[in-house]
């Protein structure tokens, strides 16, 4: 080839990042050394454009190292902590069984289909969060940058729970486990029960006093839990080391993170089931209330768990689905993780409820026993006379039936006297209805159900064990959610990144392992991330249904999959979910307003927990909590519609490409007779390929060409490049 040629061959595997508008504005300046090195376009047919197109993006990013591996790791990052201790108390709350109708229902109309959406667009972009919303609308972008934020706010006081059961899990290796009985405290004279856990009970006395040795307030620090800071240290060490490689190192631990609960859970469930009054709980689950479930309120709880039990506007569904190849069944993707998470919710509530029912009976023995012995010392006094007894009753070792018969009779004969004799009816469902939830369901009630277990120590070691691999497989996709954009935004290391992040993260965590930390970590999770992500996930159906375009994205999917999906999409995403998503907001935002603001602090003096409002300025960090969380989307678009800052040379403008592999795409500009690539005629010129080749139509082309990957318009839009007349070109 000619030395002075138009057209200069370059090495395909030389990677150029140049700016769009650096691109097209150089075309106007006299720059000979530009003229001189213009792009070869690589002329072949419609079939190797797509092989082409896609094999240099796949060059370009990791990927998964299977199918199994991805799934997994979405399935993983879903199922989480609030399967375990959030699903079991909602379904005992809003009326057993009849409750897995409107989440059901809620499943289908909310989760799949924005699930859907998420995986789609991450797929179909191969970005993190901040890239793909910074695409699809630059005045929206300010999406992807508020996912991070309530990412990086979650990460903080979720790893501390992490750190919680890893200190369960060290102290589990112990017979008889250390929260079976209360300490005794010796004096000068006699020897006696702690009077805190004499008034509570073991396990309760356990987790506030002995692993959190919490204060009584949340003004109140009391000076870092050393036990706890060390947990901390080590939940975020095992992050970090997992993390730091993204998916090549993450994707293999997810093997066992996501697939060792679901053992666990079936081991449990087994042996359970060999236990006295398991069935009972989960009759108790399964006994539908229907009255219950028409009150607005049960389907406000049902939406809001389906919502975050999906992980929805975190962006680590964007992220991990970013790594995908372009024509992966994202669809099917969807409704199977969908799924295995509604299922995953039913089995973990079978455990619970499982775990609780025998419990509840073994309690309910205890109660049996002491009535028991209180009658007799009754009939002994006279107080009752022994003629009411039937006689063959034996109140020495009275079975449950029995009890109940001499209860109802003495209730009967005695009943002006019968509240003097302070006797318990003890029924197991009085038992069962003690809802409880949270660290209360995973620290205090499901230990104490452990004691009673056999080898009691080893299935405290696994049930500690799984709620740490629950909660690193959320983890990863929540760190994942700050990395990935980031790291696609700004071009960083992401070694680098990931250490920095941890450590940042770890040091801001240290409030949580005060002795009052965990009324920041209620704080934080009441306040970092309901109402922001809710607004996120409106916004990202606003910026692909109204800005992006339904019908394009519809068309964009169809491409992508290989097949149109079912218009029931295409209703849900423009209709239904805006106006479900919108009255959850607001719904959440009067029970917000309605409920008084405040946390659960534990008396130590009264053994109790009471509720305690927040102090003037814990109120000011909730409010900073939400303010900061959604502040990106305002900033970002004031920034972006002022044109506050060029972004020419910016780094959210970039288009990665590679030298000499240009796609072949049909373009109509009218009148333009100086191309950028020369030596074709304007039907035949080629467009630079940006990612994905997500084509948008150009404010000023009188006509509109098919693009070879099935979409419409002429040229490339990218983030922050206006809409260009053919003057400008």
């Amino acid at each position: 080839m000619p030395k002075n040629s138009k057209v200069v061959k370059r090495e395909l595997d030389d990677e150029v990042i140049e700016s769009v508008k650096d691109l097209l504005s150089n075309e106007d300046s006299a720059d000979d050394a530009f003229k001189k090195s213009e792009l070869t376009v690589n002329v072949q047919e419609e079939k190797d454009t797509d092989i082409e197109e896609g094999s240099e993006i796949e060059d370009e990013r990791p990927a998964w190292n299977s199918k199994l591996q991805y799934i997994l790791a979405q399935v993983g990052f879903s199922v989480g902590l609030g399967n375990v201790w959030r699903f079991p108390y909602l379904c005992q709350k809003n009326g057993g069984g009849a409750y897995l109708l409107p989440y059901l229902i809620l499943l289908l109309v909310i989760g799949i289909p924005l699930f859907f959406l998420e995986l789609s667009v991450g797929q179909r972009i191969r970005r993190g969060s901040i890239g793909v919303w910074n695409y699809i609308s630059p005045k929206l972008g300010g999406i992807g940058f508020a996912s991070c934020v309530v990412c990086f706010f979650v990460a903080l006081y979720y790893n501390v729970i992490i750190g919680w059961s890893l200190f369960y899990f060290s102290q589990s290796f112990q017979q008889p486990l250390p929260w079976d009985q209360c300490p005794l405290v010796k004096n000068a004279s006699h020897t006696f029960v702690e009077p805190e856990c004499e008034k509570s009970s073991a396990t309760t006395y356990y987790w506030y006093r002995d692993a959190l040795n919490i204060s009584s307030s949340i003004s109140e620090s009391g000076g870092l839990n050393w036990k706890m800071t060390v947990c901390l240290l080590a939940a975020w060490v095992m992050v970090c080391l997992a993390m730091i490689k993204g998916i090549q190192s993450s994707g293999k631990i997810m093997y066992f993170s996501s697939l060792f609960p679901y053992v666990v859970l079936i081991c449990f469930l087994i042996r359970v089931l060999l236990l006295n009054g398991s069935i009972d709980g989960i009759r108790h689950m399964f006994t539908p209330k229907l009255e219950i479930m028409l009150e607005p309120k049960v389907w406000r709880e049902a939406a809001t768990q389906v919502f975050f039990a999906l992980g929805l506007g975190f962006g680590g569904v964007i992220a991990f689905s970013s790594y995908n190849k372009r024509d992966n069944n994202c669809h099917f993707d969807a409704v199977l993780v969908s799924f295995i998470n509604f299922f995953t919710s039913v089995l973990a509530t079978l455990v619970v409820f499982a775990v609780l029912g025998f419990k509840a009976n073994v309690i309910n023995e205890k109660c049996i026993a002491q009535n028991s012995e209180m009658i007799i010392k009754f009939l002994k006094m006279g107080n009752i006379s022994q003629e009411i007894i039937p006689h063959h009753i034996n109140l020495s070792a009275v079975t449950e039936e029995d009890y109940h018969l001499v209860y109802d009779i003495i209730q009967k004969v005695k009943e002006e006297e019968f509240p003097v004799l302070h006797l318990n009816s003890c029924q197991i469902e009085d038992e069962l209805n003690k809802a409880v939830q949270g660290t209360g369901l995973a620290f205090i009630a499901f230990t104490e159900a452990m004691t009673h277990f056999p080898a009691s120590p080893f299935w405290s070691v696994m049930f500690f064990l799984m709620l740490v691999n629950l909660g690193l497989g959320s983890m990863f996709g929540t760190i994942e959610g700050i990395i990935t954009p980031v790291v696609d935004t700004f071009k960083v290391r992401k070694e680098i990144l990931t250490v920095i992040c941890c450590l940042l993260a770890f040091s801001i965590g240290l409030i949580f392992v005060q002795r009052s930390g965990n009324y920041f970590v209620t704080m934080f999770d009441d306040y970092s991330a309901t109402l922001p992500l809710l607004i996120v996930v409106i916004l990202e159906n606003i910026a692909v249904c109204f800005v992006y375009g339904i019908d394009k994205f519809m068309e964009d999917l169809r491409d992508m999959l290989g097949f149109a999906p079912s218009r029931y999409y295409y209703y849900m995403w423009k209709y239904i979910s805006p106006l479900m998503l919108l009255s959850l907001l607001i719904a959440s935002v009067v029970n917000m307003g309605l409920s008084p603001p405040g946390y659960n602090a534990w008396i130590e003096d009264k053994a109790s927990e009471e509720f305690l409002s927040y102090p003037t300025w814990g109120m000011v960090v909730c409010i900073a909590l939400i303010v900061l969380a959604i502040l990106p989307v305002p900033v970002v678009f004031i920034v972006r519609r002022c044109n506050l800052i060029d972004d020419s040379s910016g780094n959210l403008a970039s288009v990665t490409y590679k030298r000499g592999r240009v796609l072949k795409e049909p373009v109509n500009l009218e009148g333009d007779d100086a191309s950028l690539i020369h030596g074709k005629i304007p039907s035949e010129m080629s467009s630079p390929n940006f990612g994905k080749n997500i084509y948008r139509k150009q404010s000023g082309s009188p006509t509109l060409d098919t693009a070879p990957n099935g979409r419409y318009g002429i040229g490339y839009l990218m983030a922050d490049m206006p809409d260009m007349p053919e003057s400008d070109l």
